[in-house]
C-alpha cells in the first residue's frame, strides 16, 4: 500500500468515486421511465455506463493506495448516497428506519476506517 497523498484527501476522493457509483443507480432510475430503445432510454443507459467505466478505472487506482478494507468499508457509504438522491432527483420519502439504517452504516464505516 503506497499513500502518495495526505490520508484525508484519499478518503474525499474515495467519496467522490462513491458518489459516482451511486448517480450510476440514478442514470438507470431515469433510463426505466422512458420506453425500451428511445433515444432517452439509450442516453441514460450510456450516460450509466460512462459513470460505471469511470468509477471502474478511479476504484482500480485508489485501492493501490488505500488498505482494501478501508476502501470496500467506505462503499457502505453509497447507501446514504442513494438515499439522498432518491430524495432529490425523485422526491422518495425517507423512513425514519432508512435514516437509522444509514447511520449505522456509516458509523460502522468510521469504526473501520478510523481503525486502520
Amino acid at each position: 500500500m503506497k499513500q502518495t497523498a495526505p490520508r484525508w484527501l484519499l478518503l474525499l476522493a474515495l467519496q467522490f468515486i462513491v458518489i459516482l457509483y451511486s448517480l450510476s443507480n440514478v442514470m438507470s432510475k431515469i433510463a426505466s421511465g422512458y420506453p425500451f430503445l428511445s433515444l432517452p432510454y439509450i442516453l441514460a443507459y450510456g450516460g450509466e455506463i460512462l459513470l460505471l467505466g469511470i468509477y471502474a478505472i478511479l476504484w482500480q487506482q485508489m485501492i493501490r493506495r488505500l488498505n482494501l478494507t478501508t476502501a470496500y468499508a467506505s462503499r457502505a457509504t453509497a447507501l446514504f448516497w442513494s438515499m439522498l438522491w432518491a430524495r432529490l432527483f425523485f422526491g422518495e420519502t425517507i423512513s425514519l428506519p432508512n435514516i437509522i439504517g444509514v447511520i449505522l452504516v456509516i458509523t460502522g464505516t468510521l469504526v473501520v476506517i478510523t481503525d486502520d
